[in-house]
C-alpha cells in the first residue's frame, strides 16, 4: 500500500493557504482584480489540500465551516453567511454558495473575522435574518443582506433557482451534496419548534447590511480530484456545501466509518486527495486505517467493506464430501452454490437489509481417533479446501470456517487457515461444544472455552484484518448452553476489524430453543451480533424462512442451515 500523508485542519490553527490548484501567482491580487481590470469580475480561487488526506475534526459547525473553507479555497472576493441555527438561512445559502463557487461560512464573529481576512472577502451575502448581525464588528466588506427566500437572493445574485424542496433534518445533507451550479433547487428546512435558548449570539453592527445586488465573481477551478467524505450529521452542513462549491465530491457515509459505504469504497480505490469533515467522522477512532482498508479496493459480498447491519448471511455449513455432518457436503461444489443462492432467495423478500448466500465449512472436525497429532481433531488441508472458498468468493458468497479443536487450542487452528483467512471474504467460528479439557474425549461432555483464549483469537485476526487492509472479519462463538463460553461479559468486542457474532445453535423443540435465545442474549454486550440454526432432521419442526424471521426476536444477522 502507498504511504500517505494526513494533514488534521481545526479552526483553531494558524491560519494557513494550502497550495493547490490555484490560478495566478497571487490569489489577493487575483481576488482584488489588480489596478486596470475593475470590469473584470474578481476571480475565486480554489486549492486542493497538499495532504493526501485533510481532517477536519471540528465539533462546531462556525468552526468546521471555516476549516472546510480552508482547506479548498484560497481566496474568494465574495462569500456567503447564514447564521448557524437558521437551517432555511443555511440550506438556501449553501445553494447560492454552490451556484456562485464560494465558501458559505456560519455567523460567529470570533471564528468568521480572521476566514473572511485571509479569504480576501470584498462583499458578503448574508442569508436570513440574523446573519449580517453575526459579522465581525467593524467588518470592511460591503454586506448585502437578504432573508432566506429564494426570490431575494436570486435578486441578489442573479441565480436562477429551481423549485422549491422543502427538507426535514435527515434529508438536508444530501440535498445538499447533490447540490450544482446548474442544479440550484431552492432549499428550505421544515418549520421546527422555536427554541427559548436558540437565540443567536448578539455582535455590534459590522459594515451596512443593505439590499443589494453582489458583485460578479470567476470561478475556481473545479477540484475534480478532490472527494470530500461527510456522515451527513448536521455540523457539517456549511462544509459540504463549501465542497461542493469548490467543485469536489461529496461522498455521505451514512455513519462514522467509510468502510460502510460501497460507493466510497470504490471511489477510494482510485486514489483521489479525501477530505474528512465533521467531527463524528474526521475524529473517529482508527480513522487512518480505516481510510487504508477503504482505499484497497476489495468489498465483501453484498458491497461495502463492513458486515451489519447492512447484510444478512444464510448458510449452509457442513463439510465438503460428506453429507453426514450437513447440507453443504450432500452435493458438489456448484450445485452447493446454487443450493445456497436458492435458499438466501427465500430470505430477500422478507427483510430490507442485503441477503448474502454463505458457506459455513467446518475446516477441522472434531474426530473420535486422536490423530497423529493426538488432538482429536481432524484438519483438513488448506488446499483442500481452497477451491470451495475461491468458488463461492467467485459467486458471491460469504464463506466461515469452523473450528472444532478437541484437545488442541482455538489459535493454533486459526493460524492454520491464515491463508485462507486473508481472503477478503472469509470469517472464523470457533466450537467450544467440541474444545476438550487435556484428558478429555468426544461426547463424553460438552466441551467449553475460556474467555482468554477466546480474546487471543481476537487480537490475532483483528492484527491480520488491518495488516492486510481486510474488509471486517466475522468472529462467531457457537454457544447453546451459558457454560460454553466462560466469562463471556469479557470478550473483547474494542477492535473494529472484527464483526463480533453468538451463534446460538442448539436442535430440538422450539419452545427449548427460544428459551436457551432468550437467556444468551440476557446481559450481552450491544456489540454482539446474532446467530440462528435450523436443524432440517433435528428440529421439531424446523422453521420456515418467514417463521424464522417472524419468531426469533431481534432478527438474527446469520441464519444456518445444517
Amino acid at each position: 500500500m502507498r504511504s500517505t500523508t494526513t494533514a488534521v485542519l481545526p479552526a483553531a490553527l494558524a491560519l494557513v493557504v494550502l497550495a493547490g490548484c490555484t490560478s495566478g501567482d497571487d490569489p489577493a491580487d487575483d481576488a482584488a482584480g489588480g489596478s486596470g481590470s475593475a470590469a473584470q469580475p474578481a476571480a475565486v480561487v480554489t486549492a486542493a489540500p497538499d495532504a493526501d488526506r485533510t481532517l477536519v475534526p471540528d465539533a462546531e459547525p462556525a468552526a468546521a465551516a471555516v476549516s472546510a473553507s480552508r482547506a479548498v479555497f484560497a481566496s474568494s472576493p465574495v462569500a456567503v453567511v447564514a447564521a448557524p441555527d437558521d437551517a432555511s438561512g443555511q440550506l438556501l445559502g449553501a445553494a447560492a454558495a454552490v451556484g456562485l463557487g464560494v465558501p458559505l461560512l456560519l455567523g460567529d464573529p470570533d471564528v468568521v473575522g480572521p476566514e473572511l481576512d485571509r479569504l480576501g472577502v470584498q462583499s458578503v451575502l448574508a442569508v436570513g435574518a440574523d446573519a449580517a448581525g453575526l459579522l465581525p464588528p467593524g467588518e470592511d466588506a460591503a454586506v448585502v443582506a437578504v432573508p432566506a427566500e429564494a426570490a431575494a437572493v436570486a435578486q441578489a445574485t442573479g441565480l436562477q433557482f429551481g423549485p422549491e424542496q422543502t427538507l426535514a433534518p435527515a434529508d438536508r445533507a444530501a440535498a445538499v451534496a447533490g447540490l450544482a451550479a446548474d442544479s440550484l433547487p431552492a432549499l428550505s428546512a421544515e418549520a421546527e419548534p422555536a427554541s427559548p435558548s436558540s437565540a443567536s449570539p448578539s455582535s455590534s453592527p459590522s459594515a451596512a447590511a443593505e439590499p443589494g445586488t453582489l458583485p460578479a465573481v470567476t470561478r475556481g477551478e473545479a477540484l475534480t480530484d478532490v472527494v470530500v467524505l461527510a456522515s451527513g450529521a448536521p455540523d457539517s452542513l456549511a462544509g459540504i456545501a463549501t465542497a461542493r462549491a469548490a467543485g469536489a465530491e461529496v461522498l455521505l457515509t451514512g455513519e462514522p466509518d467509510p468502510r460502510a459505504s460501497a460507493e466510497v469504497v470504490d471511489r477510494l480505490a482510485t486514489d483521489p486527495s479525501v477530505v474528512v469533515l465533521g467531527a463524528d467522522l474526521a475524529a473517529a477512532p482508527g480513522i487512518d486505517w480505516k481510510l487504508d482498508t477503504a482505499a484497497t479496493g476489495p468489498q465483501l459480498p453484498g458491497g461495502g467493506q463492513l458486515l451489519f447491519p447492512e447484510h444478512m448471511m444464510v448458510a449452509l455449513y457442513g463439510i465438503p464430501g460428506s453429507g453426514a455432518l450437513g447440507l453443504l457436503g450432500e452435493q458438489d461444489l456448484p450445485a452447493s452454490i446454487q443450493r445456497a443462492q436458492q435458499l438466501a432467495d427465500e430470505y430477500r423478500p422478507l427483510v430490507d437489509t442485503t441477503v448474502v448466500p454463505t458457506f459455513e465449512i467446518i475446516a477441522t472436525v472434531a474426530s473420535s481417533s486422536a490423530g497423529a497429532d493426538g488432538d482429536y481433531s481432524a484438519e483438513q488441508d488448506v488446499e483442500t479446501l481452497r477451491p470451495w472458498v475461491e468458488g463461492a468468493g467467485a459467486a458471491g458468497m460469504y464463506v466461515v470456517l469452523d473450528l472444532q479443536p478437541g484437545r488442541s487450542d482455538f489459535l493454533s487452528q486459526a493460524k492454520m487457515y491464515q491463508p485462507l483467512l486473508e481472503l477478503p471474504h472469509v470469517g472464523l467460528a470457533l466450537d467450544p461444544e467440541w474444545r476438550l479439557e487435556p484428558n478429555g474425549l468426544p461426547l463424553q461432555k460438552i466441551g467449553q472455552v475460556g474467555i482468554d483464549e477466546v480474546n487471543s483469537v481476537v487480537t490475532w485476526l483483528a492484527d491480520l484484518t488491518r495488516e492486510k487492509a481486510l474488509p471486517q472479519k466475522l468472529l462467531v462463538l457457537h454457544q447453546f448452553q451459558v457454560r460454553m463460553v466462560v466469562d463471556r461479559e469479557r470478550l473483547d468486542v474494542s477492535r473494529d476489524e472484527l464483526a463480533y457474532m453468538v451463534h446460538v445453535d442448539g436442535q430440538g423443540g422450539q419452545s427449548a430453543k427460544q428459551d436457551t435465545w432468550r437467556v444468551l442474549h440476557d446481559g450481552a454486550q450491544e456489540e454482539l451480533t446474532w446467530g440462528w440454526k435450523n436443524f432440517i432432521d433435528e428440529d421439531l419442526p424446523m422453521l420456515t424462512p418467514e417463521q424464522t424471521i417472524e419468531q426469533v426476536l431481534p432478527t438474527p444477522e446469520l441464519v444456518t442451515y445444517q
